[in-house]
C-alpha cells in the first residue's frame, strides 16, 4: 500500500445538536453544519483561525471553544460570533452543564450562563479534557491521573486519589455512577460522588478519548 499524505486532512474533534441542526468542529478553524440529519454537511465561516475542539448546545446558542482560550457562539449554527473568554489558554472540551456553559482547558475551567461573560471558576496545573455533572457534583478529569471534584458549582474543588497516573480524557455520569476514561484503555467508576474510583477492565490497551 502506498504512502497517503495526510497534511490537507481536517480532523473533526466535536459535534453537538440543537434546534434542528447538527454542528461539527475541527482542525483549521473548521465548523460544519447539517440541517437534514447529518445526510449533507455545509462549511460556515469561523469567527476565529484558531483550531477548534469543541462544541455544546444549550439555551438556545451553540458554543465552540478552541485553541489559546477561543470562544465562539451562535444562535443557529450557521453564523458565529466571537466571545471574550478572559483567557489566552488552550480550551479543550465545552460543556452546557446545570444551566451554564463550562469549558475546560490547559490548567483553567471558565463558566458562563450566557456565552457572553465568562469568569474562571478554577486554575490548576496540566490539562483538564474532560467534565459532567451529576448529583450536586462537578467532576472534571486530566492529564497524569488528575481528577478534581466540586459540590459548590465550582466555587472551591477538591483534587481525588484516581489511582493510576494515565491521563483521562472524558468523564461522563449516569444511573449513580460516574465513569471515565483515558490512555492505555484506562476506565474508572465512581458511585460517591467522585470522591473514590475503581480501576475497570476494559479489554484494551489502545486510547480511550471518549463516550
Amino acid at each position: 500500500m502506498g504512502f497517503q499524505d495526510f497534511r490537507n486532512y481536517h480532523f473533526l474533534y466535536g459535534v453537538s445538536y440543537g434546534d434542528n441542526a447538527f454542528v461539527a468542529v475541527g482542525t483549521s478553524n473548521t465548523i460544519l453544519s447539517s440541517a437534514d440529519n447529518g445526510t449533507t454537511w455545509t462549511t460556515r465561516t469561523s469567527a476565529t483561525n484558531e483550531e477548534i475542539r469543541s462544541t455544546d448546545y444549550g439555551n438556545s446558542i451553540f458554543m465552540a471553544v478552541g485553541l489559546t482560550g477561543t470562544i465562539q457562539a451562535s444562535a443557529d449554527g450557521t453564523t458565529w460570533t466571537a466571545k471574550t473568554s478572559g483567557t489566552t489558554k488552550d480550551l479543550y472540551n465545552v460543556s452546557f452543564i446545570n444551566n451554564s456553559f463550562i469549558a475546560t482547558g490547559n490548567g483553567t475551567i471558565i463558566s458562563s450562563s450566557d456565552g457572553t461573560t465568562w469568569s474562571a471558576m478554577t486554575s490548576n496545573s496540566g490539562n483538564l479534557w474532560g467534565i459532567d455533572y451529576g448529583n450536586s457534583t462537578l467532576v472534571t478529569v486530566g492529564d497524569s491521573g488528575k481528577i478534581i471534584t466540586s459540590t459548590d458549582n465550582g466555587t472551591s474543588w477538591t483534587t481525588r486519589t484516581s489511582g493510576t497516573s494515565n491521563s483521562r480524557y472524558q468523564v461522563v455520569y449516569g444511573n449513580n455512577t460516574f465513569l471515565a476514561v483515558g490512555a492505555t484503555g484506562t476506565v474508572l467508576t465512581s458511585t460517591d460522588n467522585g470522591t473514590s474510583w475503581t480501576s475497570r477492565t476494559s479489554g484494551t490497551t489502545n486510547i480511550l478519548y471518549g463516550m
